[in-house]
């Protein structure tokens, strides 16, 4: 079994006293339903499951009265051979977007507290106007990610105290050893291709095979594809689909920001207007990471996003990966990181900031200073460049050091370097140390 960081965050909800219920959100098959499960299972005495897409007809227990003794009576009558057992049973509702009276229901779970309950869906930012009334101030939204490189390492076998090893580096900003570097270094590359979507993980720590893993992710692909056409509005279908597909064109141009008209090179008339509902619903399916440029890198940084500038990122790296021609991994393989202008490069650090930060923000200014991350580390505003080829070159940064004093902290990722600060007091590290960021 992967071993996975959410775990942690559901063992401190179950401690909670007056908990809300937890709603717990990630695209198709990060693991949800495999990690809620197993913390279910281990950590109550009694557990329903109820998956309303693979068991519609359990949608009818909610309907009707909401209140608790209601719902608990129709609880024993539809699982006689569960005993729900005050403060020790879990109620898991899977694919709850399906069941919008299951939201609604929320409530009155939290309000009488004997049963905690667990809901999770992938597509729940495209149900809410079917939900009457939302249980707001009774649920609590987690974000579930694929696995993030840290993660992966585990998956691996990679013993967590060589990890904590290569953290107090990062930390003292003290070499590590050459061989250990170059290590990582070769784990990294692997995550690039691989990804983090446990299933493929999985098939891969079983397989070693590349072939598998590639056949996997194009699975994966094919079926978010299915869900739009599922899912989407009928005039929208084609619309998101065509915006899926420009992804890896739009991050392999050197200038990586969003361009609409990128979409479709021969439709007319390809604009905001038109496509903006498409990447709303790409973002709320977890598909896909938006990254914000910023008027200018002084906190609060929230404050200075442009909302209508920004790249678009998959949230997988892996699945980005085998949306180009095959020979992409060789190329990563043998170094070149800069293949297609260094977006595979850009897009895993993007999904590594992601599942620590709420936002995802860049600056730039007329094309000619970019800096691919700015974050606020603890009340420092940083920024982040993001070196994809042997340029050792660092101009953006620099300019930033001379111009932008609300900057105070520079830090640079490169693929193939070990760790150290120049007479700029910019800070070098590899890739992969975007873990530790």
């Amino acid at each position: 079994m992967l071993e996975r960081k959410i775990t942690k965050e559901l063992l401190a909800w179950k401690k909670e006293e007056n908990k809300p219920c937890l709603l717990v959100k990630g695209a198709r098959q990060v693991g949800k339903t495999y990690i809620i499960e197993d913390f279910a299972k281990n950590n109550y005495q009694s557990y329903i499951y109820i998956n309303f897409e693979l068991m519609p007809e359990y949608k009818n227990i909610f309907d009707g009265n909401l209140d608790i003794k209601t719902l608990i009576m129709k609880l024993e009558l539809t699982f006689p051979n569960i005993s729900i057992i005050s403060n020790d049973t879990i109620l898991f509702l899977d694919e709850i977007q399906s069941c919008p009276n299951a939201r609604v229901a929320l409530k009155s779970f939290a309000l009488d507290g004997r049963i905690d309950v667990i809901a999770s869906g992938s597509l729940l930012g495209l149900h809410y106007k079917e939900v009457t009334s939302y249980p707001v101030g009774y649920e609590r939204y987690i974000n579930m990610y694929p696995l993030d490189f840290e993660e992966f390492l585990w998956g691996l076998g990679v013993k967590k105290e060589i990890i904590e090893g290569l953290r107090e580096s990062f930390v003292k900003k003290t070499p590590v050893d050459e061989y250990i570097n170059k290590q990582f270094i070769d784990y990294f590359k692997l995550y690039m291709i691989i990804g983090g979507m446990p299933k493929i993980v999985n098939d891969y720590i079983e397989n070693n095979s590349m072939n598998i893993t590639l056949k996997n992710q194009k699975s994966i692909i094919d079926n978010y594809i299915y869900d739009i056409e599922k899912y989407a509005d009928k005039t929208d279908k084609s619309k998101i689909i065509n915006t899926f597909y420009s992804i890896p064109g739009q991050l392999a141009r050197n200038n990586k920001k969003f361009s609409y008209v990128s979409i479709l090179e021969n439709e007319k008339d390809v604009g905001e207007r038109k496509y903006a509902s498409s990447l709303d619903w790409l973002k709320d399916a977890g598909i896909v990471n938006m990254c914000y440029n910023l008027e200018n890198p002084e906190a609060p940084l929230v404050s200075n996003i442009r909302l209508n500038c920004f790249k678009l990122y998959m949230m997988d790296t892996g699945l980005l990966t085998s949306m180009y021609e095959n020979s992409v991994q060789n190329e990563i393989i043998n170094d070149n990181y800069y293949i297609n202008s260094g977006a595979i490069v850009e897009n895993v650090c993007a999904s590594e900031i992601k599942t620590r930060y709420d936002y995802l923000m860049y600056f730039e200014k007329k094309s000619k200073l970019e800096i691919n991350f700015i974050l606020n580390i603890n009340g420092v505003v940083t920024a982040i460049e993001v070196k994809s080829g042997n340029n050792k070159q660092a101009k953006s940064l620099y300019s930033i050091i001379d111009n932008y004093k609300s900057v105070k902290r520079y830090i640079k990722l490169e693929y193939n370097t070990n760790i150290y600060v120049d007479d700029k007091n910019i800070e070098h590290y590899p890739l992969y140390m975007i873990m530790f960021i």
